[in-house]
């Protein structure tokens, strides 16, 4: 069942709890925090709800019709078509919204793929994961997840003997109805509009902390959950003219805190299992599934950011200048590059696990890579392209409200390439990524959200085939001959 935005925006009044600072919020469809946040979440649940987009958007299952994200693929073309709707619903948001609903979802399809490793860590845990993805699809849930310990714990084998006050979300209790847990976890992005939560574990747990190792869903306004919202930075635009990304496009960062939260047994899927608490997202198609999203969402902001960047230079009027049209090139280059990487994870698809398709796991973490070793100097040569000009701009775009200010910003702002209005909402946005609180939130976003890049390494490591490698260096050695030495 696909479901209208206006049902999605009811969803997010159902009592959920929320902070920013001391301040409870208990509607966040109507404060001005999370409001246009909420509606651009709507919008995505409208666009998939158009009957008229169906087949892009949806694909159809016993009868039922369901969101192309929720596809357990078995061919190329279903590939393919899975990627087109994500690239769709990036476009909207043009890739700043990082955990929109087709990006979890991808976790737990890739999960219910190969639901037998869970089984065989306790009966009926596979069986859970299953019928959770079925509800999940079925009732077209958004879903956000938290999955990285609170306190910063590293890995034993690299910072042994770490002393901590132990915050991070863990099981306090358990009897025949299911688990209790407290604690914290991060980070909840975008949760404060979703319909549900997964917690889990992409980082190694010890033995020692196998109280930590569960993974479950839990609904956000379960009793004792509550969401510790950063600032939201919606907050300082009053004027989408002003910070055309930060009025709509803050999808919002929370801690999870749970304090004495109970979950049933049917929403546990892994429970006490430390290693395998991370495994499962690598022994079966969920981490590829769930990170080929975010190489597509890469792709739609470097659409835009390139974009920006040519629109900037006409507007300084260095647009015809070799040097410069060398950088857009170099830019364009970029853009194409990532393309080109979501393209070929497709073209290199997987048959994995049997019976399934998956794309190409090597080709996707190295784009992974990619972007997180080129976000960086994508934006600064955006802000060597754009100069000091937003900062000529008016504070506000209010000084269109006073007719005396009005007459004298449109006469003395306009260039000869650009009106004034439209020059200071394209500095605007300019600034919007390369200098506001919102840049440099994405900033951090693209080096962190998939790991640190050490962990983002490490997979390409885990999957490159190092045995092809040394064979073609040892066939080649083989071939040398020695002089002096008899043939044989």
């Amino acid at each position: 069942m696909l479901v209208s935005g206006q049902k999605k925006l009811e969803r997010m009044r159902d009592g959920r709890t929320v902070y920013i600072g001391a301040e409870r919020v208990d509607d966040v469809t109507a404060h001005p925090a999370f409001r246009e946040g909420a509606r651009t979440v709507a919008g995505l649940y409208d666009l998939k709800a158009d009957p008229a987009k169906q087949d892009l958007f949806s694909f159809e299952e016993d009868g039922d019709r369901y969101s192309l994200y929720w596809l357990r693929c078995r061919s190329r073309d279903d590939l393919l078509r899975r990627m087109r709707a994500m690239k769709a619903i990036a476009d909207v948001t043009y890739g700043f919204v990082g955990r929109s609903p087709d990006q979890v979802s991808g976790l737990v399809t890739g999960l219910a793929m190969n639901p037998g490793q869970l089984e065989r860590l306790r009966p009926g845990f596979g069986r859970n994961l299953l019928n959770y993805y079925d509800y999940a699809r079925k009732n077209d849930l958004y879903l956000s997840f938290a999955v990285t310990p609170a306190s910063g714990r590293k890995s034993a084998d690299l910072f042994p003997n770490q002393q901590r006050e132990d915050p991070n979300l863990r099981v306090v209790a358990e009897d025949d109805a299911g688990v209790t847990v407290s604690g914290m976890k991060m980070m909840a992005t975008s949760a404060v509009y979703a319909d549900e939560i997964l917690i889990g574990n992409l980082t190694p747990i010890e033995d020692a902390y196998k109280s930590e190792a569960i993974t479950a869903a839990l609904p956000l306004n379960a009793p004792g959950v509550s969401l510790w919202s950063r600032q939201p930075y919606a907050l300082a635009a009053r004027h989408e003219a002003d910070y055309p990304l930060s009025f709509r496009f803050d999808e919002t960062d929370s801690v999870l805190v749970c304090d004495r939260v109970k979950i049933p047994w049917e929403r546990v899927f892994l429970h006490n299992e430390g290693a395998m608490s991370r495994r499962i997202y690598i022994e079966s198609p969920a981490n590829c599934y769930q990170n080929h999203q975010s190489n597509i969402r890469f792709w739609s902001k470097l659409g835009l950011i390139v974009g920006v960047a040519s629109r900037v230079c006409q507007a300084n009027g260095t647009d015809k200048i070799p040097a410069v049209r060398e950088v857009l090139g170099r830019m364009a280059a970029w853009e194409a590059t990532i393309g080109g990487l979501v393209q070929g994870q497709i073209e290199a698809w997987e048959n994995w696990p049997d019976g399934y398709a998956t794309p190409n796991r090597r080709i996707m973490y190295a784009a992974l890579n990619w972007c997180q070793e080129h976000h960086t100097e994508i934006i600064d040569t955006l802000r060597t392209l754009l100069g000091a000009y937003p900062m000529v701009m008016p504070a506000s775009i209010d000084v269109m409200q006073d007719d005396a200010l009005r007459g004298r910003f449109e006469s003395w702002w306009k260039t000869a390439s650009i009106e004034a209005v439209d020059r200071h909402k394209l500095y605007k946005l300019a600034w919007d990524l390369v200098g506001s609180e919102f840049a440099g939130r994405h900033m951090l976003y693209e080096k962190f959200y998939a790991g640190n890049s050490l962990i983002v390494r490490n997979q390409s490591d885990r999957e490159a085939p190092w045995q092809h490698f040394h064979d073609t260096v040892d066939g080649l050695l083989a071939r040398i001959a020695i002089p002096g030495l008899s043939e044989k």
